[in-house]
């Protein structure tokens, strides 16, 4: 059967069509309407799913459903999303309106764990039932899968590794609210913040400094660039950012005993200049067995792991005879 999966964000949707091999047959995306608090996004998604159905010539008994991964605080079981800050959702139905929009049954998860799914599915941690997935982008996603099953915990706030505290004292702000979260020194944004700090109170020459001179501000990918060629104070920089990451991993690794650690995200395209110091970290505060059963790898579903991901809980959790 076809499984449709939808990665949904704040500027794009992302959708595909997926057989139950895995076999990707398309994918397409449209923009994110957040207009009158996001309340036309699931007719646009209904209409472009049912655009694409009628290209491919699919009946809806060839679908079995549509797995979404969406942002925010999600019942998943209810479909109901608490909030989407950057959608403008805040108690909206959403698996509701968009059954009642296209007639086919829908499953939603947070769109982090939809991630960590494609990845177990089909990407670095595949054959894996017990993996930690970890996102460095604007800020830290995570999604913990344990068993084959996602965790999520009491209230769906599982698997939040951005939001672990990494520094007690003095830490940087955090847009949760909290500071010293492992968000504000290892995300993107927060390896940029230390880079500036850096520059700030270190006044030694430095590639990294010819590039601030030059642009007026720097990214995470010019620290991870800059430590690649060895200069001193980018380099600094990367291992500060891999340790508090090793720190956080390690502890949850103790915790949880995963095979698997998938290191996903914009800054993950640092490659060896963020895994060397990330390993040496995280060997540090893993215990050995832990450490010695584990493998940190780079993601390779890139921008896909959503739409994957989603299809694979389309395929786990909906049964498609029970569908009227």
């Amino acid at each position: 059967m076809i499984n449709i999966g939808v990665d949904l964000g704040g500027t794009t949707i992302k959708m595909a069509l997926i057989d139950d091999d895995g076999k990707m047959i398309d994918k397409w995306a449209i923009g994110t309407n957040t207009i009158d608090n996001g309340k036309h996004i699931a007719a646009d998604i209904s209409e472009s799913i049912l655009k694409k159905m009628t290209q491919f010539n699919l009946e809806r008994s060839t679908v079995r459903g549509i797995g979404v991964g969406a942002p925010g605080f999600i019942d998943v079981d209810s479909g109901f999303i608490y909030q989407a800050v950057n959608i403008g959702w805040k108690n909206y139905p959403f698996k509701e309106e968009l059954e009642k929009a296209i007639g086919l049954p829908v499953v939603i998860d947070n769109d982090a764990n939809m991630a960590a799914l494609g990845e177990m599915w089909l990407g670095a941690g595949k054959g894996a039932k017990n993996l930690i997935c970890v996102t460095l982008g604007t800020g830290v996603g995570g999604g913990i899968i344990c068993d084959g099953e996602i965790l999520h915990g009491t209230c769906g706030m599982a698997g939040e590794i951005g939001h672990i505290t990494v520094i007690p004292d003095d830490g940087g702000s955090c847009n949760c609210g909290k500071t010293g979260c492992l968000e504000t020194v290892s995300s993107a944004t927060g390896i940029r913040r230390l880079a500036l700090a850096a520059l700030d109170y270190n006044d030694s020459e430095s590639i990294l400094r010819d590039i601030f001179e030059s642009k007026g501000d720097i990214t995470s990918e010019d620290v991870f660039t800059c430590a690649a060629k060895k200069d001193p104070l980018a380099a600094t920089v990367a291992e500060k950012a891999a340790y508090y990451l090793g720190f956080a991993l390690g502890a949850l690794a103790v915790t949880l005993n995963p095979e698997k650690i998938v290191i996903g995200g914009g800054v993950s395209h640092a490659g060896d200049s963020l895994l060397q110091p990330l390993t040496k970290y995280f060997k540090q505060f893993a215990l050995p067995r832990v450490f010695d059963a584990c493998t940190i790898d780079i993601a390779k579903l890139s921008n896909d792991a959503g739409v994957i991901g989603s299809a694979w809980l389309c395929i786990k959790k909906i049964n498609r005879a029970t569908v009227k």
